[in-house]
């Protein structure tokens, strides 16, 4: 059976030879006036091209010989170039095959509160869900603690499995009071977000959400949704949702493919730096 990872193709050459007329570097005046270096240049040229699909998902990347031929830049700094693509996770290296183009991940911001789709939507995914079920159920010691309902209160589980750009990426089990789940499953639950619901909807403001994270492995039912085989890590992750007024409304556990999707957030020091005993810089 033929590798997944193939060779080069006379299209690929032919592509190949094409971005030897980029302004980057053997004589091109463009780069020799550009402030930036030129493994810089390389890297966004071949970063952008990723992005846009000209290199598909598990092509193989030009060579490093290729690359320098088409560039005319020595191969310490196409080696650079590639070095940064692989840290970003956009490549990956065979040993003995080649360098190839990593399957894309979406990338959500914890920094901001919002739900799969509307993340998603704005960054150009294609996104639906699959309602699994619904069931009216106790709230039993845990969802009962972090929604502050009595444990023999009913709240209403919520079972989805979220798509992007048409492929399973996350599990995603909802928790929420007895009278705003029995709303909610008469919703749009496969084309629209919870939180877009409440806010537009029923009037509900959102303030904040606290979150957990975990790595898991996933079990045969997790597996078998997401289509990967039992025992792939994944993310799982616990968000609590509160109003605006700060009631616990929207409790969820959310299991996330490792491959597919990816979290970032930016941390601050400055106050934790401030606080440190024996800073001169602050204490004077």
């Amino acid at each position: 059976m033929a590798s997944a990872y193939t060779g080069r193709s006379e299209l690929d050459r032919d592509r190949l030879r094409a971005e030897s007329t980029l302004p980057i570097g053997g004589g091109f005046g463009t780069a020799q006036r550009s402030s930036m270096p030129l493994y810089t240049q390389i890297r966004e040229t071949l970063r952008n091209r990723i992005l846009a699909g000209t290199y598909k998902s598990h092509e193989c990347m030009p060579s490093e010989n290729e690359l320098v031929a088409a560039f005319g830049v020595s191969r310490v700094t196409v080696r650079q170039a590639l070095n940064d693509l692989k840290s970003e996770g956009l490549i990956f290296k065979i040993h003995g095959k080649g360098t190839f183009v990593a399957k894309p991940k979406a990338v959500q911001n914890l920094m901001r509160l919002e739900g799969f789709g509307e993340a998603m939507s704005r960054r150009g995914h294609e996104t639906f869900s699959r309602v699994l079920g619904h069931q009216l159920m106790r709230a039993g010691k845990t969802v009962g603690k972090r929604l502050q309902l009595r444990e023999r209160d009913e709240v209403m589980e919520i079972r989805r499995v979220r798509y992007l750009d048409r492929e399973p990426v996350s599990l995603d089990v909802t928790y929420v009071p007895a009278a705003i789940g029995e709303r909610l499953v008469r919703e749009d639950l496969p084309r629209r977000d919870i939180f877009v619901i409440l806010e537009n909807d029923y009037g509900i403001a959102l303030g904040n959400a606290d979150l957990q994270i975990e790595s898991m492995a996933a079990d045969a039912e997790i597996g078998g949704l997401l289509h990967i085989p039992e025992g792939t890590p994944i993310l799982k992750i616990e968000r609590l949702t509160y109003t605006a007024d700060g009631r616990p409304l929207d409790f969820e556990y959310l299991h996330y493919r490792g491959d597919a999707f990816q979290y970032r957030m930016q941390l601050e020091r400055g106050a934790a730096r401030a606080a440190l005993p024996g800073n001169t810089e602050t204490n004077q």
